[in-house]
């Protein structure tokens, strides 16, 4: 096992667990669906966590990807683990998620216009391209939701932001559930190059299974009165295919070269539905259910 796989994996395992023990009171006064909603944070703080190391382990490889004209592109790659890391351990805390969370937004922002669209000529064409950008859009906008859940759902900031950052997860809910329809023998939930395993049984249906709750869910974003049970319905979707799907893909490549590949795949879902589970924050559906419900509101803004 590489230095690169442990120390990933040690943090995805620490933040999971730290996370949920954390926050077993407001998941304790969740009721119903609202419960998913409340893993939101934890499901966004564990993946941070694991692609920080990533960021500290290989950092030499992965200067490659700072843009040329920037100086210190050592300088940066640990920038961005520090502040990936950060945010994890602000969304476990609970402390500062107002700032914390609305820092991520921006740093996921400036990935995609310094990183995504400088390439959008030669990528303009490729759907991997376009998955790739949206994702880091997508993840963009959960954090600006999350913000805008502690800023104070009642004031303009907060409304704003929240809105913002729903429509940005909702269209890539849109978008990806498409790919499933087209593309239904590539890996799910993230829709990205790699094939589904030959092993994997009834690989057609599961796709375009995962798509219809990927669209059922992105256009009950966009619906007031649905939005947050659309979040937590296609949030848990995703969650059982980071565990069942993507879990089942890592214990077969664990102890391979394809390590590191398969703990991307397990980490990056989970991340999505984090997000999809994020942007039903706000959401007055589940029979008139409010932040306060979940603790989201008035806790976290410090």
């Amino acid at each position: 096992m590489t230095i690169e796989v442990a120390a990933m994996t040690a943090a995805g395992v620490a933040a999971l667990a730290l996370g949920l023990a954390l926050a077993r009171t407001r998941l304790g006064a969740a009721r119903g669906a609202d419960k998913m909603i409340a893993l939101g944070p934890v499901l966004d703080a564990a993946p941070l966590a694991v692609f920080s190391m990533e960021h500290f382990t290989v950092a030499h490889d992965m200067a490659g990807m700072v843009p040329r004209w920037l100086p210190a592109h050592l300088f940066w790659v640990y920038f961005v683990g520090a502040a990936l890391l950060a945010a994890g351990v602000s969304f476990i805390a609970w402390r500062c998620v107002r700032w914390s969370a609305a820092l991520l937004a921006l740093l996921f922002f400036i990935i995609v216009a310094t990183i995504d669209l400088p390439n959008l000529h030669a990528g303009l064409h490729d759907r991997i391209f376009w998955i790739l950008t949206v994702r880091e859009m997508s993840f963009g906008g959960g954090a600006l939701v999350l913000s805008g859940s502690v800023w104070g759902s009642r004031g303009p900031a907060g409304a704003a932001l929240m809105r913002m950052g729903r429509t940005m997860v909702a269209l890539v809910m849109i978008f990806y559930a498409i790919e499933h329809f087209l593309h239904p023998r590539h890996v799910i939930g993230v829709p990205l190059e790699k094939l589904t395993p030959a092993w994997m049984p009834a690989t057609v249906v599961l796709a375009y299974a995962v798509g219809i709750a990927l669209l059922a869910g992105g256009v009950g974003l966009l619906i007031p009165r649905m939005m947050r049970m659309a979040a937590a319905g296609a949030g848990t979707v995703l969650l059982l295919v980071t565990v069942f799907f993507y879990g089942a893909i890592l214990v077969t490549e664990y102890r391979s070269a394809l390590a590191v590949e398969g703990l991307n795949y397990v980490f990056d879902t989970m991340l999505f539905a984090g997000t999809v589970l994020l942007a039903g924050l706000g959401g007055s559906g589940l029979g008139g259910a409010r932040l306060a419900s979940i603790g989201l509101d008035s806790t976290g803004g410090d």
